[in-house]
């Protein structure tokens, strides 16, 4: 049976680092500040904010939160963003995705200066991770994948990784990232034939899986002894949540493999509160 890599003491272990710092940050007059904005009332994004906040009392991170009605004009919320911008007391922003069919949603990120953007949403951020430096943040649950693999003190280097998934989201960035750590990656994505898929999965070492579709993964599309990341949240035909892996097969012939729920996804408001402390010691 597969070893389960499970998200929650990679949390504990990122959140008490992070609350060490915003001690140390408190004693110098630096209070670290999530804005978080939020158009409408989504239950994802009211089930992920829930979250955040937790972690956020955990850390001690503040949170000051900016919330609109779904008819909020897009000149409304840019006039908002920029302010939080002009605001040094905020270190942070998290806004919620998708916005309104209204809104020019690229120009609304946009808005937001890099250096407090904390999940990644702006051209400079991406930059920061394809350039290798520290403009902006890498979105959380790329970052959270890395932060799971590191806690379990899995190796990178010379390794050959596949990542499922070509998202701004998850699988460019991860895979810049796992590149960065000298591994060989294969991106597969909705165009790739399924021979290369299958083969591509078969043949690797590890294998990152992003794609938002319940269990398409399973035993033919995966090799033995494989470390297994499950990034997907998807719901099944029976209307449970599932990775993007069929779990009963792939824990079979897996080494090491994420739950779903209870993996990447635990781990993504700790990696938050790390981005918010980070901006805000480089005040």
């Amino acid at each position: 049976m597969a070893e389960l890599l499970k998200g929650k003491p990679v949390a504990a272990s990122l959140t008490e680092t992070t609350k060490a710092k915003v001690e140390e940050l408190r004693e110098k007059g630096v209070v670290p500040t999530l804005g978080i904005v939020r158009v409408g009332e989504n239950p994802g994004d009211l089930a992920y904010e829930k979250g955040a906040i937790k972690r956020a009392s955990q850390t001690g991170v503040e949170i000051r939160q900016y919330l609109f009605g779904e008819d909020v004009s897009q000149e409304e919320l840019i006039s908002a963003i920029e302010e939080i911008n002009r605001d040094d007391s905020v270190h942070g922003v998290l806004m919620f995705r998708p916005l309104p069919k209204h809104i020019d949603e690229k120009a609304v990120c946009e808005s937001l200066a890099p250096e407090k953007d904390m999940d990644g949403i702006t051209t400079g951020s991406m930059a920061g991770v394809f350039m290798d430096t520290d403009l902006g943040y890498p979105p959380c649950t790329a970052v959270a994948c890395m932060e799971l693999l590191d806690h379990y003190g899995i190796v990178l280097k010379g390794k050959n990784v596949t990542v499922m998934g070509r998202s701004l989201v998850i699988g460019k960035p991860v895979a810049m990232m796992l590149m960065r750590r000298h591994a060989t990656i294969t991106v597969c994505h909705s165009r790739t034939t399924p021979e290369a898929f299958a083969k591509a999965g078969r043949e690797a070492d590890i294998v990152v899986t992003a794609l938002g579709r319940a269990k398409m993964v399973g035993a033919d599309k995966l090799g033995e002894g494989q470390i297994l990341i499950d990034v997907g949240i998807n719901v099944d035909e029976n209307g449970k949540l599932c990775g993007d892996m069929d779990f009963d097969e792939a824990e079979k012939k897996a080494a090491m493999i994420t739950p779903v729920p209870g993996g990447v996804g635990s781990v993504t408001t700790a990696v938050l509160m790390k981005h918010v402390v980070a901006a805000a010691a480089k005040k």
